[in-house]
């Protein structure tokens, strides 16, 4: 069985998040399996440079076709019997613009899905997201979810520092909270790590709050691990994930995990981390100390969090994959 994966061109080295994902799935395929990568000519931008992607794609044959996320409009010339649309999140349907909205509703979900045969979705949230902006026959959506990179995430041993506990914070987009992160810590004994670019209003908000923080931006996956290495705790706030990735990379790690009492933070942790009301400071901030103070609950949630990682296995995932693309060619 020949199948393609159709991946978007990273408009930086910020964004490669669906790229590992699916690298590391395949690396867990059997052999006879043969999987070819294709990345999109252009950056998704601009009408001219989509139409051209999309194009592009037809002239590619193989037994399934597999979009990965993000470009979905490319199964637009694709054979719909053959086409897998994999979506990760539905935060494009967020644009305050109307118009905007119902462009993206178009071209990324309606139109996609009337050429696909299968959708898979990372979460069950996703999934719910998605059939409430569109029709599509419920048993042909499947969740499968993102795997942890196993390779570059690996245990670690480090002592929890009980004074002045680093915190690492992933990301810095609205949907990352790190407003209400701040407020959370204020007057609190600790160091923030804090991953990806800040605004101006953001670093004066951290200024106002007291925050005792370093900031780092556009660095590798192995940076990444190194960071989870050295902190003692991962605060993963978020009001909005279509998955949440680095909740595994902490408990894969071995670090103590704070994340968000929401869908999907909540069943991607399972009963491996400390869950908290993103939208309440107050909440956060009794997490944190909660987690700093008790360290029974700690190694708990520690323990807890090896076990649910197996969950997310490379080898688990792929072999939802390939199950999914044996049925493909048996209803072909």
């Amino acid at each position: 069985m020949k199948v393609i994966h159709f991946q978007r061109k990273p408009v930086s080295a910020l964004y490669f998040s669906i790229e590992n994902y699916f690298a590391t799935v395949r690396r867990e395929f059997p052999k006879e399996l043969l999987v070819k990568v294709v990345v999109c000519h252009y950056i998704s931008q601009g009408l001219f440079k989509r139409i051209y992607n999309t194009v592009e794609a037809f002239f590619h044959k193989a037994d399934i076709y597999h979009i990965t996320g993000d470009v979905h409009y490319l199964t637009l010339f694709l054979p719909k019997k053959r086409t897998l649309l994999t979506i990760h999140d539905c935060v494009f349907m967020q644009h305050p613009s109307g118009l905007a909205k119902k462009v993206l509703k178009l071209f990324w979900l309606t139109l996609p899905a009337k050429h696909a045969a299968y959708i898979t979705c990372v979460s069950e949230k996703t999934k719910e997201e998605v059939l409430r902006f569109i029709t599509f026959d419920k048993d042909r959506i499947l969740v499968i979810p993102t795997v942890v990179n196993e390779q570059l995430f690996t245990p670690s041993v480090k002592a929890f520092d009980t004074q002045c506990p680093s915190i690492l914070v992933i990301g810095t987009t609205p949907n990352k909270n790190l407003e209400r992160v701040a407020q959370a810590l204020q007057g609190l004994s600790c160091k923030v790590e804090i991953i990806g670019g800040l605004s101006e209003e953001q670093r004066t908000f951290l200024s106002v709050n007291k925050i005792n923080y370093q900031n780092e931006t556009g660095i590798s996956n192995e940076r990444v691990a190194q960071k989870y290495n050295e902190a003692d705790i991962l605060l993963f706030a978020s009001t909005y994930e279509g998955f949440g990735m680095p909740i595994l990379e902490a408990q894969l790690t071995g670090r103590v995990v704070i994340t968000s009492s929401i869908s999907p933070m909540k069943e991607v942790a399972g009963n491996a981390a400390c869950l908290v009301d993103p939208f309440d400071p107050e909440s956060i901030r009794q997490g944190v100390i909660r987690v700093v103070q008790d360290e029974s609950y700690r190694q708990e949630l520690i323990a807890l969090g090896f076990q649910n990682v197996q969950r997310f296995s490379a080898k688990k995932i792929a072999a939802e994959y390939l199950s999914l693309y044996k049925r493909m060619m048996a209803e072909i």
